[in-house]
């Protein structure tokens, strides 16, 4: 069921955080003789929900999750097509791609589908404290992915339809770069250091580099047909991107930007989104259409295991002690919990329609 944002504070947020971090304290009893009551500290702002959320693209809302007792507490409107979406470093903003254009996809003649609603571009900046929708920035045409700087002062959009890369000033809500890169752009992310921007392009079956200092392209690096996301280890030595078409995974060599070895996949497996260990010894890779969540043991780069997460899993996110996973299957409209110990779905969760992409909050500042 649907809530409007007042719920959502309401149940969503004061439920979990408690009475006190949503309601003032009621004033002191009067009293003729007693001296003036000292004035109490103002109560500490309500910290933000620790929990999952997910972008729903059909249904243009977010679900919110908490992930301590697994359920979904609200569902927030954000806008038309919310897909990708990453926190900001202080635990504070959720960012969240939203598209006026329309859904294709295999199969879909685009001359059939009705003009895009331009107006509807942009990034939706949601406010993890209180659950609401603050304002909308500028993004750039069909924004797809979004990730955000080290410092959170910019965020990094891929402009599926215009083969862009847009840097948009947080602060004061304008483009400040825009990087010409491959057609269909699609994942993007920081490399750990934070000096990089990876963007990978589904066209041109590469992933294009960028320096965050001088905001030029450094180099294209071919990768297999149809990339989708990109995942780096915890040192940033290696990075990961899965090919949907080729049933492979692309390793790279962050320091010499060339490719050292792709790990073939069983026959059918179609790889799209990457999640990394905390401790960085297993990548996560969801397989969509084949159903599948994979494990790569990135010493020794094989798999090592699989679990069947659900319908098309697509995002895909890990908890921050590396036990628990989650994806967004969007055929079902639901969420799966997996236990990476076990290596089993323990829980489905019901969310929005056609859920795309998933973030945990675990901590702020």
């Amino acid at each position: 069921m649907r809530l409007n944002r007042n719920v959502v504070v309401t149940l969503g947020f004061c439920a979990v955080l408690g009475a006190a971090a949503c309601n003032s304290a009621a004033p002191p009893s009067e009293t003729s003789h007693a001296a003036p009551a000292p004035v109490a500290a103002a109560p500490p702002p309500p910290a933000p929900l620790k929990g999952v959320y997910v972008s729903n693209e059909t249904s243009g809302d977010l679900t919110v999750i908490d992930a301590a007792t697994q359920q979904a507490l609200a569902t927030v409107p954000l806008g038309k097509r919310p897909r990708g979406l990453t926190v900001s470093p202080d635990g504070t903003r959720l960012y969240v791609a939203l598209s006026g254009s329309p859904v294709g996809g295999p199969g879909v003649d685009e001359k059939t589908l009705p003009p895009a609603d331009k107006s509807a571009d942009g990034i939706g900046v949601f406010d993890l404290v209180h659950g609401t929708l603050l304002k909308v920035l500028p993004s750039g045409s069909d924004p797809e992915t979004v990730a955000v700087s080290a410092d959170g002062t910019q965020v990094f959009v891929a402009n599926e339809d215009a083969g862009r890369a847009s840097i948009v000033d947080v602060a004061d809500g304008r483009i400040a770069h825009t990087i010409k890169i491959g057609d269909e752009p699609e994942g993007t992310a920081i490399t750990p250091n934070g000096k990089q921007l990876w963007v990978t392009s589904e066209e041109d079956a590469a992933v294009f580099v960028i320096d965050l200092t001088t905001h030029t392209l450094l180099k294209s690096i071919g990768v297999g047909p149809r990339p989708r996301s990109v995942a780096f280890l915890p040192d940033g030595t290696r990075a990961y991107v899965p090919s949907e078409n080729g049933a492979s995974l692309t390793v790279i060599d962050t320091k010499t930007l060339k490719r050292v070895r792709t790990i073939a996949l069983a026959t059918g497996m179609r790889p799209m989104g990457t999640a990394m260990a905390p401790d960085g010894k297993t990548l996560f890779v969801s397989t969509g259409r084949s159903k599948m969540v994979l494990f790569v043991d990135t010493a020794t780069e094989a798999v090592v295991a699989s679990v069947e997460a659900g319908a098309r899993p697509w995002g895909i996110a890990v908890s921050p002690d590396g036990k628990t996973l989650y994806t967004a299957n969007g055929p079902s409209n639901d969420v799966s919990v997996i236990d990476v110990a076990t290596r089993q779905v323990t829980k489905r969760i019901r969310v929005g329609t056609g859920p795309w992409g998933i973030a945990v909050v675990d901590r702020h500042n």
